[in-house]
């Protein structure tokens, strides 16, 4: 009984763990953890905050309306397309248990984001892991090819996490066209502000084709509301109303709606945040070639190294230059691209890791 046997679904009992960013002991270690902004949470979001902690006696308006129509008004997209969640994976959660029955399958790129397994197999689903091309990409004629009749829906990272390249608008458009109407597809654009190309995907043009689209936000990334814990989704008006009548009663808190809509009021110095990240991760490539590393050319506010085997032995050297990373056992090593100084120190661990020999690049 001590293991929880007689309790937990067997699927249960297996789930893997998901595993947070590390966050150095020594107070001078910078996190490049976890894809947080550099950035200290903006002055009038501060103040949304303060002036809203005084009536935390009370429930939140558990249909988020003002956030709703802040979001409306922003992407230019109905109310009755929007849904709101405890961040944006809370949403992917909600999805996967209005859609997946038991023994059905969910396809999804892999490496991706570690949490979708996780959600898939809480709800009763298996993860249909279609690997990545080479370069970090989605595979997307592999992943329309292993959609059968047993599958319940389709996820999409772009940029992906946590190898950092982004899909174009025609790859999603000519892929949408080849899954059926009848199976959702989640497209999660958690890192969408960071995305600097050609043919970038513009998603509310897909979704007005496409009523089985849904297009999941956050405000954890480039709006620097990680602790808050708030995310949202654009889809069509059914797709919205099967979600919210799963969705968990009064689920986004108080202080999380006031700082979301004063986010939005905030753009200027959220994009001028966001164009900050851009030139240094612009800088920290252009090091990163002149070094003589080849990585998968990111679109988001993180770099991917295929460290492999050797992936603990980069951590450990981080950790001696005083940067925090996140490891994905013996596949590799995920940087955040955040403050000049972790970019320096990140490039001198680069080349201790080559200077050791035991890596040839």
């Amino acid at each position: 009984m001590e293991n929880g046997s007689v309790w937990f679904r067997d699927d249960v009992l297996t789930l893997p763990s998901y595993v947070p960013g590390k966050k150095g002991l020594d107070p001078d270690t910078i996190k490049l953890a976890s894809n947080e902004t550099p950035f200290p949470t903006l002055p009038q979001i501060q103040a949304v905050i303060s002036a809203a902690a005084g009536d935390l006696n009370r429930y939140p308006d558990m249909g988020a309306t003002d956030l709703i129509s802040a979001i409306a008004q922003f992407h230019e997209w109905p109310d009755s397309g929007i849904v709101v969640g405890n961040g944006s994976t809370a949403l992917i959660e909600k999805i996967l248990q209005a859609v997946v029955t038991p023994g059905s399958e969910v396809v999804i790129p892999w490496r991706s984001f570690e949490a979708y397994p996780i959600a898939i197999q809480a709800a009763g689903g298996i993860a249909v892991k279609v690997p990545l091309t080479p370069d970090g990409r989605h595979d997307l004629r592999a992943m329309a090819q292993a959609i059968t009749q047993n599958t319940r829906a389709v996820m999409l990272c772009s940029p992906n996490n946590p190898t950092g390249p982004a899909l174009t608008h025609s790859e999603v458009a000519a892929f949408l066209n080849e899954v059926p109407t009848t199976i959702p597809v989640v497209l999660d654009e958690a890192y969408i502000d960071f995305v600097e190309m050609e043919d970038p995907v513009n998603s509310p043009v897909l979704l007005r084709d496409h009523d089985n689209l849904i297009a999941l936000r956050t405000f954890s990334k480039a709006y620097g509301l990680a602790g808050l814990r708030c995310g949202y989704g654009l889809t069509s008006a059914p797709m919205a109303s099967g979600l919210r009548a799963i969705a968990t009663p009064f689920g986004v808190n108080a202080l999380a709606q006031a700082a979301a809509c004063a986010a939005l009021r905030s753009q200027p110095q959220v994009r001028a945040q966001v164009e900050t990240i851009k030139e240094e991760r612009s800088k920290l490539f252009a090091a990163l070639a002149a070094q003589g590393w080849q990585v998968p050319e990111s679109q988001a506010n993180f770099v991917w190294f295929g460290f492999g085997e050797r992936s603990l032995e980069f951590e450990e050297l981080g950790a001696a230059e005083g940067i925090t990373v996140r490891r994905y056992g013996d596949d590799g090593v995920r940087v955040s691209i955040a403050e000049p100084r972790g970019s320096l120190r990140l490039l001198r661990a680069l080349e201790n890791f080559r200077s050791s020999q035991k890596y040839q690049s």
